[in-house]
């Protein structure tokens, strides 16, 4: 079994965020299947990515103008990212962003909705999307399509990224040591790979060298 020791150093994390997350953790991966030396340096690497070495369970959305264009010129026009994103006038608007940019995706409604702000990335691999969020409740046994915000406590943001990670089929990606394609799956492209790759490389050398 993982141990807090063990977790800590894979993760690179302080005593305070051990100390907050590897009870959470340890229980999410033996729930979901994350149980070999390999399945839990992936997930703790990939998670780890996610959540900004697990210091953040809630997507940031705060864009500049250029930002915005460059990384969602497909879903945001640029009228609407000179008036919403953070410029020289004005700070960025969160949740129009947010509204503007998840829109009509992953079981969200339009614009007006709201719904892309109101679902946007929680939880330790920043689940996103009201389909993703309903697709969760009955595993974790929480209403979280009602009160999203309860993927930001820390025993549901564990869990529900190990959930995640089990019903997309990752702990078999991860026996086959496929860090691209498991990336692929989460970010939907190979955003950050490097750093994830990095953070394999640590985990793998704690918890698979016996």
């Amino acid at each position: 079994m993982l141990t807090a020791s063990e977790f800590q150093r894979a993760a690179g994390v302080s005593d305070v965020l051990r100390d907050a997350w590897y009870t959470n953790i340890a229980m999410a991966m033996s729930k979901y299947g994350i149980n070999t030396p390999l399945r839990q340096a992936h997930f703790i690497a990939q998670t780890g990515h996610e959540s900004s070495g697990f210091r953040k369970v809630e997507e940031g959305l705060n864009y500049s103008e250029s930002a915005l264009l460059s990384m969602f010129s497909k879903r945001i026009t640029p009228a609407q990212a000179k008036k919403y994103g953070r410029n020289e006038l004005h700070a960025a608007d969160q949740k129009m962003i947010a509204s503007i940019i998840y829109a009509n995706r992953n079981g969200n409604g339009d614009i007006e909705s709201g719904d892309g702000y109101r679902y946007r990335g929680r939880g330790l691999i920043q689940i996103t999307g009201k389909a993703n969020y309903a697709a969760l409740v009955e595993q974790l046994g929480a209403d979280v399509v009602g009160n999203p915000d309860l993927l930001t406590g820390y025993k549901l943001a564990a869990e529900s990224a190990a959930a995640w990670w089990k019903n997309h089929g990752l702990n078999e990606l991860a026996d086959s040591d496929d860090v691209t394609r498991i990336t692929r799956i989460i970010n939907g492209g190979t955003n950050g790979l490097d750093d994830r790759k990095s953070r394999l490389t640590k985990a793998k050398g704690i918890l698979c060298s016996t």
